[in-house]
């Protein structure tokens, strides 16, 4: 079977757990939204290394734990690349008080919805991001069983 999604490790060793169950959660998420998925790369990476993507693509000096770059504007295939920093995902994990893997999860949706064509830079639609987030991190159990 072709893999929509791949998952790689950018100047940082990870490799998440239950990748099939990635997959099918993540694949659940775009059909839902009415999309086909294409290919998605999610790319795990450092602090150091996303800022360098940060500052070079998107001009912005801060610190980030997901940056999503589309390929393409297909209106029906969902494709892109999707880095997350290890080391920011498990910060936050700490700092919200959530375990590691759901923070992850969190992280890899909120780059999906990215890729769905939903923003975060409002209030309005950071809040309606998050509505989505949670309905689809609710999938989880039932998924991952």
């Amino acid at each position: 079977m072709d893999q929509k999604f791949q998952f790689f490790s950018e100047d940082y060793p990870f490799t998440p757990k239950s990748k099939g169950k990635l997959r099918l959660w993540l694949t659940s998420v775009i059909v839902k939204e009415n999309k086909i998925p294409w290919y998605i790369n999610f790319i795990f990476c450092s602090d150091d290394y996303l800022l360098e993507l940060n500052r070079n693509y998107l001009k912005h000096d801060t610190l980030t734990d997901v940056i999503t770059f589309p390929f393409g504007d297909d209106d029906v295939n969902v494709s892109g690349d999707i880095y997350i920093s290890i080391p920011r995902v498990k910060e936050n994990a700490e700092k919200f008080g959530q375990e590691f893997d759901y923070e992850l999860q969190r992280v890899m949706v909120h780059g999906v919805l990215h890729l769905l064509g939903y923003k975060d830079k409002t209030k309005s639609a950071k809040s309606e991001m998050t509505a989505k987030e949670n309905l689809y991190l609710a999938w989880i159990p039932a998924i991952f069983l």
